[in-house]
């Protein structure tokens, strides 16, 4: 089976296309030969009507599925399948051309290579997997159909097994290709204008900020509360600034949501390289996080700090939030939901729940506080 990036391939241009209409080109070829065979060749057939009928009948199938081919709809596992079984069809018909002698020596068959094409939709639509079990099936139709086993039908295999892989594989990477000319022309016109944004904003609200923490710095008191604020939002901006965007394929930069949530007395600590993962996901932890530190900043302590951190594994991805405060008492959380307040039980353990992950609490009196978030994450959705 290929990647699965078709349906982000399937908003912007198909380079897949021109594959496509190789496709095409090589049905309408091989139909050509197959009516300069029989006409070259036509005195060692038995009759005059049944190849013709049979050629006929090859021209319409090859009209069909070449309209069917050339429209996106068209181009889809099922028409490639459908276009199989009518080559089958056609193959069986081809005993009513030839004699069984014929089939069974060494006489070409009046399809010729012109069978090979559904092996080819199927290789464009399945990757290298599907043009391998096409070419196999054709294969397997007209082995039977001559009733014999040689060289020359290991030979046939050989070619039709390599051409299809081959096929399968530029079919894949060309679709691996569109994906990423996507994504990095959505990350240049985002780059561009979060530069534009990050102009303004620097040369403004970054500067009154940044004007509001020193003034109240140097007065102190309350004021120095609202420095402290001034340079909480001073941070966040600067890390909005500099996130990255979804991709084109539905995934977002975990580890840049992650670092929004830094300000001085919380620090984040990511993975040097971005953590694409589905944007629901990463919704839904980013969430789990920023409630973790809300009732740090509500219940640690005035001088509590914040550690965040995130890793990847194999299975998954593994998010840390620890604090450094006054910890929480035994049975403290169960009176709190007996009271009505739910914040730990639904914003946290239940959304790392409804993510499959489970959530794990460690806090003691005095020393502080940690989250131990663990989320699974298939691999083939990962990268």
């Amino acid at each position: 089976m290929p990647e699965r990036t078709t349906r982000a391939a399937e908003r912007g241009p198909d380079l897949v296309v021109p594959l496509w209409r190789a496709v095409i080109a090589f049905r309408v070829l091989t139909l050509g030969l197959a009516v300069g065979g029989w006409a070259f060749a036509r005195d060692e057939y038995p009759g005059t009507l049944a190849p013709v009928l049979l050629l006929v009948a090859m021209a319409v199938w090859t009209a069909v599925t070449s309209v069917a081919y050339a429209r996106a709809s068209g181009r889809r596992t099922r028409s490639a399948v459908v276009d199989l079984a009518g080559t089958l069809v056609v193959i069986a018909l081809t005993l009513t051309t030839q004699s069984t002698e014929g089939l069974h020596g060494s006489a070409p068959i009046i399809t010729g290579i012109w069978v090979a094409g559904p092996a080819f939709a199927l290789a464009l639509t399945e990757g290298r997997d599907g043009g391998a079990a096409g070419a196999v099936v054709v294969w397997v139709a007209v082995t039977a159909l001559r009733a014999r086993v040689g060289d020359a039908e290991f030979g046939n295999l050989v070619l039709l097994m390599v051409s299809s892989v081959l096929v399968g594989y530029a079919a894949t990477t060309t679709r691996r290709a569109t994906v990423a000319l996507q994504e990095a022309t959505a990350a240049a016109a985002a780059a561009a204008e979060r530069e534009r944004l990050s102009r303004s904003i620097h040369d403004g609200v970054l500067q009154v900020l940044a004007a509001v923490r020193r003034r109240g710095e140097q007065i102190g008191g309350e004021a120095a509360d609202l420095a402290r604020l001034a340079a909480e939002q001073e941070v966040a901006l600067r890390a909005l600034m500099s996130a990255g965007p979804t991709t084109a394929a539905g995934r977002t930069d975990l580890a840049a949501s992650l670092r929004l949530l830094a300000t001085p007395r919380v620090q984040v600590v990511t993975p040097a390289g971005p953590l694409p993962l589905p944007s629901a996901t990463v919704h839904e932890l980013t969430a789990v996080v920023r409630e973790a530190l809300t009732n740090t900043a509500a219940h640690a302590g005035d001088d509590a700090r914040a550690w965040v951190s995130v890793e990847e594994d194999d299975t998954g991805v593994l998010v840390s939030v620890r604090d450094d405060g006054r910890g929480i008492e035994p049975g403290r959380l169960d009176a709190a939901v007996l009271d009505g307040h739910r914040g730990i039980s639904q914003s946290i353990c239940g959304r790392v729940r409804d993510l499959g992950g489970t959530a794990t609490l460690r806090s003691a009196p005095g020393e502080g506080t940690e989250w131990e978030l663990v989320v699974p994450v298939p691999q083939a959705v990962r990268r």
